[in-house]
Order: C-alpha cells, then sequence, then structure tokens
C-alpha cells in the first residue's frame, strides 16, 4: 500500500469516492443530484485541490481505496480559532473490501500530521456512529457550546 496526497490525476478516482461515500451517508442518491455532482465535482477539485482542499489517500496499486478530506477555512480571528484557520474533515472513507485494516485511521494520522505546518487552530468534523471511536481514540472530543448548530438551504 501507498500512503501519500491526491493529485490532479486523481480527480476522476476522488468522484467516484466522493460519490461512494455521499451514497452510503445519505442512501441513494436523487438522479438530478447525481448528476449535478458527477457533472461539477471534478471542476471543483481541480480549482481546489492542494491549495484549500486536501486529500489523503491509500493506494494499493494504482487505485485509491481510501481517502480522508481537509477544508482549510480562513475566518476573522477569534479565541476559538486564534489563528482565523480551521480545517474542516470531510469524505473518510474506505472501499467496502478495504476495511477494518487500520487505512481511516492512517489518513486521519496523515492529515494531523500536517496541521502544525498549516498554521490551523482547530479541525472539527461531523463523525457518523461507525467513526466516532476512531475519532475519540485520535483526540478528537465532542463538542459542548453555547450555540445551536444551525443550517438555511436555497
Amino acid at each position: 500500500m501507498v500512503y501519500n496526497k491526491a493529485t490532479v490525476e486523481d480527480i476522476v478516482q476522488l468522484t467516484a469516492l466522493r460519490i461512494a461515500y455521499l451514497t452510503e451517508d445519505n442512501g441513494e442518491l436523487k438522479e438530478h443530484d447525481l448528476e449535478i455532482i458527477k457533472r461539477n465535482l471534478p471542476d471543483y477539485f481541480m480549482r481546489n485541490l492542494n491549495k484549500n482542499i486536501f486529500c489523503y489517500v491509500v493506494r494499493d496499486e494504482k487505485i485509491i481505496v481510501a481517502c480522508a478530506l481537509l477544508l482549510i477555512v480562513e475566518k476573522p480571528l477569534s479565541p476559538a480559532f486564534i489563528t482565523g484557520k480551521t480545517g474542516l474533515v470531510l469524505n473518510v472513507y474506505t472501499k467496502v473490501e478495504y476495511r477494518h485494516n487500520g487505512y481511516a485511521r492512517k489518513v486521519m494520522n496523515m492529515l494531523m500530521d500536517d496541521v502544525p505546518n498549516m498554521g490551523l487552530s482547530v479541525i472539527e468534523l461531523n463523525a457518523t456512529e461507525s467513526g466516532y471511536q476512531l475519532y475519540k481514540s485520535l483526540g478528537f472530543q465532542d463538542t459542548v457550546s453555547k450555540y445551536h448548530l444551525m443550517n438555511w438551504h436555497s
């Protein structure tokens, strides 16, 4: 197995892994949504990969079998994120036939090892039930806040 960061040559595989993750997380995607994702996600990766989104991967030969995305967000400084730079972990995913081999832990460790060089104050993530214990073992803590997490959709 080879462990490294994805490059633009990996965009087709990254797109497929993102769709696999979204399908597993959300159930079958609506055809309209799937078409939009397939059409626009490669361009997103082309514009942002290794600039403000980094993808840590495990390869079996040339095939990416596991990945974790780290999205870098810069905000106005605050005591909660004193450098203004935060990371959001997305899409930690291992192909079904490669699970239970420690690959998610490995990509998360690679990601976390890069954080000091990126000047990030904090890394955030939303854990699924299946990933919760892994993240706890890596030092992530449940967030307790006086704020309510809310969304608005257009």
